[in-house]
């Protein structure tokens, strides 16, 4: 293959990288931290655990709804105009959350913080994809997933650590500082990426937020309370909403979502392995921290420790596995990884009462080896196989595969649990033998059902048209 010359619109391309990273970063350590300290915060402000759980649930609603009208601005606007407004917004609603004199006023912040991170996190791919030629696509995408995965590694133990000796409200308050600097370098090295002078689709946008929210908050009752009328409810909005976003999608001029998009063979099934993978991801992230702790007896510390040996082999293979598709292609590459993902779950089926740290560890690294294997390829097929003025749509839809395939995954988990066991064995320190027995049954066959979803996602990730070079 031969190097294309890189022009000057490229010149400084790592170091755009380098800030976006550091913006990545923040998203989902933000995300995994408040996780650790909600016991904490609970206890601060006296109220149960069901109340203090709208503190990360709201943050998760918010940013999934809007990824797509991000990115859409984003096209409309410019990249860095919407990056940059979203790292200000989130820095600001940081200091707010960290601030908060009320549980309810923290619920009220976190749901700005999501407001301003879904910007921040819509459109990076874009950034990327717009700063570094074809021929270095795949590779910068793959550096860039190490963010991401090191944000997940890095703060359950950041939070714990933090909450520990400053405080739970400092988890926010550190934000300001790093965010500080990835702004000004944000502002300095990304490169004004024009948008296209356009209207903006308010009511299509509406409709996607409604339908988006409605959906994700049903699915997060479900879990929970079943199909209650409350919930039936919900999803009466979600489907309605749902309809008639697609039908003011087809007739508007100027749409948010342009729907021919999805007429690409390669672009649409990318994004269904994604959304495949990331559902197949979280059946293991939500569940194997409670086989440790309820089966293993496993502390805290040891738990993370343990955890960590997922993204921390994402980060090894990851920027190898971009750089790799973009000479052999995206197609066999993502296949592999998300066939490695099925294999790692399989292996996760047959674990017992009496398995080892050894047997944990390397199972959750397969899994981390796969997911390096299969991100960047098909990320880059997404972000490739679109014209340039919907890079930033492209970017919002991928982003909301990742955030959708989350909230699916943990679904999908506690339902095949549930199955097999009661709803309540979650919330025990320890279970009697009988207990364990239907627990161990239960996550044999979730991590089986994960399994089966990413093992399709490596079917799709084989369906391509011709590759296209942006």
């Amino acid at each position: 293959m031969n190097e294309e010359p890189i022009d000057e619109h490229h010149a400084r391309r790592y170091s755009v990288l380098g800030s976006v990273m550091l913006g990545s970063i923040m998203g989902p350590i933000d995300a995994s931290i408040v996780n650790v300290i909600l016991p904490t915060i609970s206890q601060f402000f006296g109220v149960q655990i069901s109340t203090a759980q709208w503190v990360p649930m709201i943050y998760l609603l918010t940013i999934s709804s809007l990824l797509l009208f991000y990115g859409r601005l984003g096209d409309i606007l410019g990249y860095k105009k919407v990056y940059l407004w979203g790292l200000a917004g989130f820095i600001i609603a940081s200091g707010l959350c960290g601030l908060s004199p009320t549980i309810h006023w923290l619920i009220i912040f976190r749901a700005v913080q999501g407001l301003a991170a879904g910007m921040m996190m819509s459109v990076p791919f874009a950034i990327i994809t717009a700063s570094f030629p074809p021929t270095e696509r795949g590779k910068a995408l793959g550096i860039n997933a190490i963010s991401i995965s090191a944000g997940l590694a890095v703060g359950p133990f950041l939070g714990g650590f933090i909450t520990f000796w400053l405080g739970w409200r400092f988890v926010f308050l550190i934000n300001i500082p790093i965010g500080i600097i990835g702004l000004l370098w944000a502002r300095q090295v990304i490169p004004e990426l024009k948008g296209q002078p356009r209207r903006i689709d308010i009511l299509g946008a509406l409709a996607a937020f409604v339908s988006l929210f409605s959906f994700l908050l049903f699915i997060n009752r479900f879990q929970g309370s079943g199909l209650s009328y409350a919930n039936g409810i919900v999803l009466f909005v979600s489907v309605l909403a749902g309809i008639g976003f697609f039908r003011v999608e087809s007739k508007v001029a100027q749409p948010m979502l342009r729907l021919s998009l999805f007429r690409n063979v390669a672009f649409t099934f990318a994004d269904i392995s994604a959304l495949l993978n990331f559902m197949s991801q979280y059946v293991m992230v939500f569940l194997t921290p409670f086989y440790l702790q309820i089966i293993l007896h496993y502390t805290p510390d040891k738990l993370g420790i343990v955890m960590t040996s997922f993204p921390l082999a994402v980060m090894a293979v990851a920027p190898f596995s971009g750089s790799l598709s973009d000479r052999v292609g995206t197609r066999v590459l993502a296949c592999l990884g998300a066939a490695t993902c099925a294999l790692s779950l399989c292996f996760m089926s047959q674990l017992s009462a009496s398995a080892t740290s050894i047997d944990v560890l390397w199972r959750l690294a397969l899994f981390g080896v796969g997911t390096g294997i299969f991100q960047s390829p098909n990320n880059s097929a997404v972000m490739g196989s679109v014209p340039k003025p919907h890079l930033g749509t492209a970017s919002g839809i991928l982003a909301t595969m990742r955030n959708v395939g989350m909230v699916l995954g943990i679904t999908t988990a506690g339902a095949v649990l549930y199955a097999f066991a009661p709803s309540y064995i979650l919330q025990k320190a320890s279970l009697v033998p009988s207990e364990a027995v239907l627990f161990l049954e239960g996550l044999n066959y979730a991590y089986i059902a994960g399994a089966i979803l990413t093992g399709v996602a490596s079917v799709t990730s084989l369906v391509r048209s011709k590759e296209e070079k942006i």
